[in-house]
């Protein structure tokens, strides 16, 4: 995917332009308060947040408010955003850091990659993540029935939510709303609070 196409006029038109931005700020901000909430129900300490793909920057101003003491690494694939907001350029197949991070938020971004560096790109998120991980990403079903085509993004690669559980199973445990605790988190979730069996 060049990163010349995440240009000026994607973020207009899908983030800026109230008309036909997917998300408002306020909708993310309500995301996020539910993900710090639930990872703080699993006892999980943030303490460093890395979100890979952090566009204009909703998530970090988000956390400042649920997690004002986590540490916040944003990473965009887009050259035009890191010119423009400063963000670390990297790609979330290849991403590398020295630190495992607490919680990795991944929000609308594998879609955009085909199916071998979305594989790479799955299994980068288990190395990086010590804690849990927030996925969101758009997949056939989710195009045929749920999203609102005026405001989404349709020039994607559409996959099945199994292709993905089945990527994810290895390294995380589905808790639910998105969010995956690593395996080897040693966090607990009785076996009803999973979608998987907790197995």
């Amino acid at each position: 995917m060049p990163a010349t196409r995440f240009d000026r006029a994607y973020y207009d038109r899908f983030y800026r332009d109230p008309r036909t931005r997917v998300a408002s700020r306020e909708e993310t901000a309500r995301l996020a308060r539910f993900v710090c909430a639930y990872v703080g129900f699993l006892e999980l300490p943030l303490r460093h947040v890395l979100d890979l793909g952090c566009g204009l920057g909703a998530w970090r101003d988000a956390l400042a408010v649920c997690a004002p003491k986590a540490r916040y690494t944003g990473v965009e694939y887009s050259e035009y955003l890191c010119d423009e907001l400063g963000w670390e350029h990297g790609s979330v197949v290849d991403y590398h850091s020295d630190r495992a991070f607490d919680l990795v938020v991944c929000q609308g971004v594998l879609q955009y990659l085909g199916d071998r560096d979305a594989g790479r790109a799955l299994h980068n998120l288990a190395g990086l993540c010590q804690g849990a991980l927030f996925l969101e990403v758009l997949t056939r079903a989710d195009w045929e029935r749920n999203c609102d085509r005026r405001r989404t993004d349709g020039d994607v690669h559409l996959r099945t939510g199994r292709w993905y559980r089945t990527r994810l199973r290895p390294h995380f445990v589905n808790i639910g709303g998105g969010v995956f605790v690593h395996r080897g988190a040693g966090l607990r979730h009785f076996e009803l609070e999973t979608l998987d069996g907790g197995g």
